[in-house]
């Protein structure tokens, strides 16, 4: 049967004056992108129409799928176990892909992750693998599926197979101001996630001034509508929304979060860290059939991680793909960053705030992050930080270490560092770290 044709302009003038497109006509427009017989302005016509007017469930469900099949979709069937994966929407210091792949792969459940690089001032879960000497995520599909069943996890980039129609239209969305579309958010994350091969996917979606969605209420949105993707394409999905004011443990920059993803593996994490990685890992041991409940799931992390099971499984992995892990054992060997910069608290008091975007920034000025695509990243620039909200501090105290290899950066780092900390004389009640679950049933507040 023949393809049936659009008129474009007139799918454009529909969703621009609040239509609802149809399944046939949102493939149709991707279908047609994809094959470059639908040029780059009348994509970003429709986009930003798109954008104004908003996606109903049944637009975004269509649009991921139209993306999803533009490319490759793994069929991880012949390998046993239910495969599930974790996405992040991004946050400073989130490290928690590297501790909790390996806690739930230490119990023989699939992981197959395929993850992105870092733009602004969050980081991405590649650009800290490849700060590991010698570790390789540019896999071919055919070596994603030999290390996954090897290992039981894989870490890897996106390749030009896996959704190529959500690669093209993400680089024209950065460049027409319509990134910050729920739908077209939730078709990016859920058309790649599908790609994978997974059978459950367990979401974090951060909210507050380090995170993409700045309001909990907008995070809320998100997941609900990224549940409800995974839900139509018949794999039970379970998202959380987490509090990302301030950043997630005390080390952001690439090598950095390594070195602190390796110390929790060994039981030395934060706490704030460990958290969040034990409700996510413990939600997926759960969804992969090793647990009777998610609360049994998170006592199963936390053991993977006190036994040494989970670290063994990282070292392994890294084996796989090639990484050294004589520095992940022993960080001394790690070449360090020549220059750094110490930021003093110039008050005493308690720290009441801490800027996660700004943070995030400084960061990205000493080198750890990129500005544009094309930009090289410092594996060993970053920030340390030396205290949470709530630490009583004394005006000297140090709040923050710099670290970089080019010293003309410093500066720079510093003024963001300068608007980044408030100290009151009050101490500061503490929010809570994770605050709701969003599964099938609908929206749960996690009760502390």
């Amino acid at each position: 049967m023949a393809t049936k044709l659009y008129n474009p302009v007139s799918l454009i003038r529909r969703k621009r004056d609040g239509e609802a497109l149809d399944h046939e006509e949102i493939t149709y427009m991707i279908r047609e992108y994809s094959a470059d017989r639908l040029p780059d302005y009348q994509m970003s016509a429709f986009l930003m129409a798109a954008f104004l007017k908003g996606m109903d469930d049944s637009e975004a469900s269509a649009l991921t799928k139209a993306m999803l099949h533009s490319g490759r979709v793994l069929d991880l069937s012949d390998l046993p176990g239910t495969k599930v994966d974790k996405h992040s929407t991004g946050g400073v210091g989130d490290k928690l892909s590297l501790i909790l792949a390996p806690v739930v792969a230490s119990y023989g459940i699939p992981v197959p992750m395929i993850s992105g690089r870092g733009l602004g001032h969050t980081g991405g879960t590649l650009d800290k693998l490849e700060s590991i000497p010698g570790f390789t995520v540019d896999l071919s599909l055919e070596r994603y599926r030999s290390v996954l069943s090897a290992c039981h996890v894989v870490m890897a980039g996106q390749t030009e197979e896996i959704a190529p129609a959500d690669k093209r239209i993400y680089a024209l969305r950065d460049v027409t101001a319509t990134v910050e579309s729920i739908p077209l958010i939730a078709g990016s994350i859920m058309s790649k996630k599908l790609a994978e091969g997974i059978d459950a996917l367990v979401l974090d979606v951060k909210f507050g001034s380090g995170a993409f969605m700045k309001s909990r209420e907008e995070a809320q949105r998100l997941a609900e509508t990224l549940v409800g993707i995974g839900e139509d394409f018949g794999k039970e999905t379970v998202a959380y929304l987490t509090d990302m004011n301030q950043p997630l443990g005390y080390k952001i920059g690439n090598w950095l979060e390594v070195e602190e993803a390796m110390e929790a593996l060994q039981g030395n994490g934060p706490a704030d860290v460990m958290e969040v990685t034990h409700t996510l890992a413990g939600t997926m041991i759960a969804l992969g059939g090793r647990a009777n409940s998610i609360e049994e799931g998170m006592a199963m992390s936390c053991e993977a991680v006190n036994n040494g099971q989970a670290f063994e499984k990282w070292l392994e992995l890294s084996r796989e793909q090639g990484g050294d892990t004589s520095v992940l054992k022993d960080f001394s060997k790690y070449r360090q960053a020549k220059h750094r910069l110490a930021f003093e608290a110039e008050e005493s008091g308690y720290l009441s705030e801490m800027d996660a975007y700004r943070i995030g920034m400084a960061s990205l000025e000493l080198g750890a992050g990129r500005k544009t695509k094309e930009d090289a990243v410092d594996p060993r620039a970053g920030i340390k930080l030396h205290h949470k909200v709530g630490a009583r501090l004394q005006k000297g105290d140090l709040l923050a270490t710099g670290f970089t290899s080019d010293r003309g950066l410093l500066e720079a780092a510093r003024d963001h560092l300068g608007k980044a900390f408030k100290i009151s004389e009050e101490q500061p009640g503490q929010d809570p770290l994770v605050t709701h679950r969003i599964d099938r049933e609908g929206v749960h507040a996690i009760k502390e």
